[in-house]
């Protein structure tokens, strides 16, 4: 499922991560890629154990925790630590690749299974050229440039890239979901009922006896499908 999330990040939370990012100590991006991928990747990030990337993981993890759509979309079971990119200049593109299925968690044991790849944007579209995420989903490429504060969420084991950014810069956060329903297809069906429940909430009420009927359905499924 690829899934359009908006508005995780609010206005003031995105002046203090543009803040913290014109600050922040850029290096190569390849030495938290897989074999294949480093040698298409061409970007910078943020080492993992710097200040800045602290401040700026907790910004996001805060807009996830508080997210609805989020949450059910993505069922998180783990999130790794989102980390940071750039996109411009010399270091501007990432070719055609396929995220890894397990990543590790620095300076713990802890491996997270890559269910579902997420993008951040930090950027405004119109701050940059280029920079499109395009992945190859089930319905055929799908190409992404969204404002900053959404998020695109797409299955990990898609073929994707980051075309070449030709003006400006492209920042973002990326992490990774471990979900708690493993399915993709499930994950859609639990999915588009919790929102079609959303929907009929607010047109009869919550003790409408269809709305309660239909949740315990939504609940039956969720723990029929469940590896929490």
């Amino acid at each position: 499922m690829l899934l359009h999330v908006r508005e995780v990040l609010t206005p003031d939370e995105l002046r203090r991560a543009r803040e913290v990012l014109a600050q922040a100590p850029w290096g190569d991006g390849r030495p938290t890629s897989g074999e294949q991928s480093a040698q298409v990747k061409n970007n910078e990030q943020l080492p993992e154990a710097c200040a800045e990337t602290k401040t700026l993981q907790d910004l996001v993890v805060r807009g996830l925790q508080r997210h609805p759509i989020f949450f059910s979309a993505a069922l998180p079971r783990l999130t790794s630590p989102p980390l940071f990119n750039r996109y411009g200049g010399a270091s501007n593109s990432f070719g055609n690749h396929v995220d890894r299925a397990v990543r590790y968690v620095p300076g713990t044991a802890e491996r997270i299974r890559t269910d579902i790849s997420c993008t951040v944007f930090l950027s405004e579209p119109d701050e940059y050229d280029g920079g499109e995420l395009n992945i190859e989903d089930t319905f055929g490429g799908q190409s992404v440039k969204l404002a900053a504060g959404d998020m695109v969420i797409y299955p990990g084991n898609s073929v994707h890239r980051v075309n070449p950014v030709t003006r400006g810069h492209r920042l973002a956060s990326f992490f990774w979901i471990q979900s708690m329903v493993r399915s993709t297809e499930q994950r859609r069906l639990l999915f588009d009922m919790d929102m079609h429940l959303m929907q009929l909430r607010t047109q009869v009420g919550e003790t409408d006896p269809a709305v309660i009927g239909l949740t315990g359905t939504h609940h039956n499924h969720l723990r029929m499908w469940l590896d929490a």
